[in-house]
């Protein structure tokens, strides 16, 4: 499916992608040379521009599938295994849920969706759920067409 490219400014992009390594907004500021203030109203100018989504994850994965930013290189997943309930968590993650909007939208309890999602941020080696979804994408358990199915 294609996904009409969207092109952010090079701070807007610059943000998202420091939010994409897993940074913080303040440490992506910091590496910026710019004020905290300002790397946030980068991200919700960003934010706007990728479909108005409303939460960081849902803008980088909008980011990837648009264009806007560069998509992080593919990964041999190997021995890579998620058990079907860590999958389920990857595109609702992405769309930007909460813990209780997902256990809800799963019909499972909070908890043990709590608990996958630990176990599967420490599998992918993501340390947040923003850096969630580049290594999701690197491992294609996220894709284009996911995203593009939730946008429409």
């Amino acid at each position: 499916m294609i996904v009409t490219r969207v092109f952010l400014a090079p701070r807007e992009r610059q943000v998202l992608e420091g939010l994409a390594a897993g940074n913080t907004l303040a440490v992506v500021a910091q590496d910026l040379k710019i004020r905290e203030g300002t790397a946030a109203s980068y991200l919700r100018q960003a934010k706007t521009k990728l479909h108005r989504v409303s939460e960081t994850p849902a803008a980088i994965a909008v980011g990837y599938a648009t264009r806007a930013i560069p998509h992080p290189p593919l990964l041999d997943p190997g021995t890579l295994y998620l058990p079907r309930e860590q999958r389920a968590l990857v595109p609702l993650i992405a769309r930007g849920m909460g813990l209780a909007h997902m256990a809800t939208e799963l019909n499972r309890p909070v908890n043990d969706v709590r608990a996958d999602g630990r176990e599967l941020l420490t599998k992918l080696g993501a340390r947040n759920r923003n850096h969630l979804i580049p290594r999701a994408w690197q491992v294609e358990i996220l894709t284009t067409d996911q995203v593009a199915t939730w946008l429409r």
